[in-house]
């Protein structure tokens, strides 16, 4: 993608020579966050209808612990805000619930309560509800990979329930998403990190 200058003043009292974008790649800016937010023509060219406040996210994490281990240290979810900078605070509430407090690169903070759901070491499953900024599961399944390694899956699925958010739903969308993103890729960073710490 190119910007062009402009040579005429624009009607607003725009400088001349100020930036524009050319039409073709202003579609393809289009075209490329109708594709990263799970937009998808249908037959036709028809466009399905969509709520673009709900979100299906999922990750996979090398890791070269054991899987017992990364359990371990991804069902003490107190201790998150030590490893992963995004989480930047957890309160437990009592045995089987929480408050966390996220924010990830935009300036914008998620507050959601936690209640624990399935919790299974055999399998490899810990699972939570949320509700608050956000509404909906997030689930990690640790499985072992190789001599000594494991892969931690996480999948999250939720609707957007914070006023602004909803508010910025189809222009952000893509926005939010590689939000989600760097987040996930901070928390592998640092879990990596804390695990051959301890």
């Amino acid at each position: 993608m190119r910007l062009h200058p402009n040579p005429k003043t624009r009607a607003d009292g725009g400088i001349p020579g100020e930036w524009s974008l050319r039409r073709r790649d202003f579609w393809r800016i289009v075209r490329s966050a109708r594709k990263s937010s799970g937009h998808t023509p249908g037959p036709g060219g028809h466009t399905p209808s969509m709520d673009f406040n709900h979100y299906r996210f999922r990750s996979l994490w090398t890791l070269s612990a054991p899987a017992p281990v990364v359990y371990r240290v991804l069902e003490r979810i107190e201790e998150y805000p030590r490893w992963w900078p995004q989480v930047r605070e957890v309160v437990r509430l009592d045995d089987t619930s929480g408050l966390v407090r996220i924010r990830s690169v935009l300036p914008i903070e998620l507050r959601a309560t936690l209640h624990e759901g399935r919790r299974d070491p055999e399998t490899g499953i810990l699972e939570v509800g949320l509700s608050g900024d956000i509404d909906g599961w997030a689930r990690w399944t640790v499985t072992r990979l190789g001599p000594g390694g494991s892969l931690a899956r996480y999948e999250q699925e939720v609707v957007v329930r914070k006023p602004l958010l909803r508010r910025l739903a189809v222009p952000a969308r893509p926005v939010f998403r590689m939000n989600h993103a760097l987040m996930m890729l901070a928390g592998r960073r640092g879990l990596e990190a804390w695990l051959e710490a301890v």
